[in-house]
């Protein structure tokens, strides 16, 4: 019966989510004719002859999908024969998707009503669901159960302000907890929370945050090798990574103030949504720098205090480039910061707000490292990036350590493997 209730209240807020889902923006990816996927509509999947049941991979948006694709690659290579579809809710995931995983196929994830679950099933036939990070949706559950599909939540976090949302809605996760064979969490405390929800012990293990298996690849390092050429060998630069709205005065006045005793000083900015570039760039201009658009040519002779990252994909490329990284979403209460474990594989030595409840495992394993600084208040940034720019010998510490850190904790990938397809 609540499940029911559930769907009949799916169905008046579904047509607000799916016109926030397809309204056109700046650099935002269209989806198109492609729309009919999120009502279960998608094709047969190609270069599948044998009808082998694939194993069906689901990430929401951008940083899902940039977050399982090693776990696919990986995937891949230990299960050759196995076809693997991956889905995205959003078009800037389907982006990176084709753009991370060229020869996996991508479909659109059925929106959560009983019809478009069931036609989708009907036509790719999975072996496996496997959904990144605590993605929950009661009918896609219960309907993969009742298909007979293995059902995993790999890479799960819980945060205790997510728990506390999630107890407010306890009976639609009574309605999900039980249809899930692997809940992988990343830390004994999201295990932990997810027994205080209802989860029972045999479903829940403990595997690590698949995000500490980063690889770097020769490609990603010379690119960044080649834009600080581009930017200036000598000159001091840092970046401000993934901000939103909000935070981008606050960088800019820290980056005015490091101007002053540092003329030659660039702030790489990068807004964490594109339909936010051009709004950005005007406000660099309207603080008076001078600011060049990644995506816009500019001759290597001018000199430019503000270089705008408004491309999708690159950010391995620009925090390389970078002396040190201040991680966004971190600086509003609202966000709960963003991964810093990106920067912390390519040793580059990173600065964090006080909100980073999203990570704050990871956060706290770094800190504690010695290869990451917490901020305490906005007006702390220019300080700390100032303090950092004059000690090369704290700078080389931290990016030391971050390696380390990085290296004592990968592994989770492949431990994650064996528990989701462990026969």
């Amino acid at each position: 019966m609540i499940r029911w209730i559930y769907t009949i209240l799916l169905a008046f807020v579904a047509p607000f989510f799916l016109a926030g889902l397809y309204k056109k923006k700046p650099q935002k990816p269209a989806i198109g004719s492609r729309w009919k996927e999120h009502f279960g509509w998608v094709s047969p999947l190609q270069d599948n002859p044998e009808k082998t049941s694939p194993i069906w991979v689901h990430a929401v948006s951008v940083g899902e999908t940039i977050s399982v694709s090693p776990f696919i690659k990986q995937l891949r290579q230990m299960y050759p024969e196995r076809k693997i579809v991956i889905t995205t809710t959003t078009a800037t995931g389907a982006e990176q998707a084709r753009k991370l995983l060229p020869d996996i196929e991508h479909r659109y994830a059925p929106l959560d009503f009983p019809f478009a679950v069931k036609k989708f099933m009907a036509v790719i036939q999975p072996s496996h669901l496997i959904i990144m990070e605590t993605e929950l949706w009661p009918n896609l559950l219960h309907i993969a159960k009742a298909h007979g599909l293995n059902v995993s939540v790999i890479n799960a976090r819980l945060s205790e302000k997510s728990y506390r949302g999630y107890k407010r809605v306890k009976p639609l996760i009574n309605m999900c907890l039980p249809h899930i064979d692997h809940l992988c969490c990343q830390s004994e405390e999201d295990k932990n929370r997810f027994l205080r929800l209802g989860s029972q012990a045999s479903q829940l293990s403990v595997t690590g945050s698949m995000k500490y298996d980063i690889h770097i690849s020769d490609t990603a390092l010379h690119s960044a090798r080649a834009l600080r050429h581009i930017l200036g060998k000598t000159r001091p630069v840092w970046i401000a990574a993934s901000t939103h709205h909000g935070e981008d005065q606050l960088i800019l006045q820290n980056h005015q103030t490091i101007l002053q005793s540092h003329p030659d000083a660039l702030l790489i900015l990068v807004p964490r949504h594109p339909e936010r570039f051009n709004s950005v760039y005007t406000l660099c201009c309207e603080y008076g720098l001078s600011t060049q658009r990644r995506t816009t040519e500019h001759s290597p002779e001018k000199q430019f205090q503000v270089y705008l990252g408004d491309t999708m994909g690159e950010m391995l490329t620009l925090i390389g480039a970078s002396d040190i990284c201040f991680m966004g979403g971190s600086l509003l209460g609202d966000v709960g910061g963003h991964n810093v474990l990106e920067p912390a594989a390519l040793g580059i030595p990173t600065l964090i707000g006080p909100h980073y409840y999203n990570f704050h495992d990871i956060t706290v394993t770094l800190e504690n490292a010695g290869a990451l600084q917490v901020i305490h208040h906005a007006q702390e940034i220019c300080q700390s990036i100032l303090n950092l720019f004059h000690d090369d010998k704290q700078r080389l510490h931290m990016s030391l350590q971050a390696k380390k850190v990085i290296q004592e904790n990968a592994g989770a990938i492949s431990k994650t493997i064996s528990y989701v397809l462990a026969e």
